[in-house]
């Protein structure tokens, strides 16, 4: 056992005496400590380590070394609210616990998962829904499907930043398996020591799990089918049980409903286990939204150069390449996401044309230039450039 206790470590023991009527941690008073910054990887290690921790029944007790204190009695005595020492300072404020920070130099793992909430978000579609899920904490798994663009991801962040929920994102790919999602053996120190993954972390926060782009995913990511039934999960390689604390849910989103893409736009999907997707509760189906609200989307990403007869423009043009799309008549389409990109350069140079051209030049020649010449046909204000003006 330590003789002596370090900045952090000092710290969580003195918080612990002054709020908790116990010398004993549960996973709820652990819970309270790691909203309050005061849990860290370098904690856990300690709190786990031989001699503060045994097992009662099926749940692990964390035993406080109060008598590594120099004054136990007098740290009992003091108000909750003079916690701060020379360590750390009240950062920010969530659901009326404050969350703290330690200085610069005695830093330790704190993260704080919730996103920030983007003054240009506009809700749109499936939104209300999706909140009203997140909102009742309740374990209700959901599949969100719809083509690039469309703001299926940026959505579920915007509802966790809106409600301070704290939403753990992994993005899918064809790599993604059991080691990367639930944690594995990493080189620390010299020494070989098991990290839990982004899954584990977010059952145990009780977050919202965002599995992205999870059509991408192979076979591998079945190792998440008890996490979808939300009975928690058991880690093999360390021997030990996860219970999914109180408000964990699981929101994937994809391009596709996880049976492939058959006409090969979406490169790299998979046709996924129907076993995994029959666990998501519900599936909901993302469209383009309407041009009235994408009009307000264009608009409020032109920033101080907001151009009201632009952004319809771009609207009405968009929803005509959309509609030749749906007819078979094109390959490629303008999603909002598109649309939001040419704002934005319409926002740094001022030129409508130029802003389109340089957000279509990914597209190949052919393509591009349909794109450019059908602007030119709804906006009369401009023109399409000779090969000898283009910036590219």
């Amino acid at each position: 056992m330590n003789e002596k206790l370090n900045p952090m470590q000092r710290a969580m023991v003195e918080y612990a005496v002054r709020n908790f009527n116990t010398d004993l941690l549960t996973a709820k008073e652990v819970k309270v400590l790691i909203k309050e910054g005061l849990w860290g990887k370098e904690i856990h290690n300690w709190m786990t380590a031989e001699g503060y921790r045994f097992k009662e029944g099926n749940r692990w007790i964390h035993r406080i070394p109060t008598e590594l204190l120099e004054n136990p009695e007098s740290v009992q005595e003091e108000k909750t609210q003079d916690l701060e020492s020379d360590y750390f300072k009240p950062i920010e404020d969530i659901d009326g616990l404050n969350l703290l920070k330690q200085k610069e130099e005695n830093r330790f793992d704190v993260m704080n998962f919730i996103p920030s909430v983007d003054p240009n978000y506009i809700a749109w579609g499936n939104h209300k829904d999706v909140q009203s899920i997140v909102k009742s904490r309740m374990f209700f798994p959901m599949f969100i499907t719809g083509l690039s663009g469309n703001g299926k991801t940026f959505m579920v962040e915007q509802v966790c930043a809106k409600l301070k929920r704290e939403c753990v994102r992994v993005n899918v790919t064809i790599e993604t398996d059991e080691d990367d999602l639930l944690g594995g053996f990493r080189l620390q120190d010299g020494q070989t020591v098991f990290h839990k993954g982004p899954v584990v972390e977010a059952m145990e926060r009780g977050a919202v799990l965002l599995l992205d782009e999870v059509d991408l995913a192979s076979s591998k990511i079945l190792c998440l089918q008890p996490v979808l039934e939300g009975k928690g999960v058991f880690l093999k390689k360390i021997n030990q049980w996860i219970t999914p604390a109180e408000g964990f849910n699981v929101i994937a989103t994809a391009n596709t409903k996880g049976k492939g893409s058959e006409s090969g736009q979406f490169m790299g999907t998979n046709i996924l286990n129907e076993a995994f997707l029959e666990r998501f509760a519900i599936t909901l189906e993302q469209e383009y939204t309407q041009p009235k609200t994408e009009v307000r989307i264009v608009k409020s990403a032109m920033g101080d150069k907001v151009d009201e007869e632009f952004a319809s423009k771009l609207v009405d043009w968009a929803k005509v390449i959309r509609d030749t799309h749906a007819d078979g008549g094109i390959d490629e389409i303008i999603s909002t996401r598109r649309l939001v990109h040419i704002a934005k350069s319409y926002a740094i140079f001022g030129d409508r044309m130029k802003s389109i051209e340089l957000c279509v030049a990914r597209f190949d020649s052919e393509i591009k230039d349909t794109f450019l010449d059908l602007y030119t046909k709804i906006d009369s204000e401009v023109q399409q450039p000779s090969e000898e003006e283009m910036p590219f």
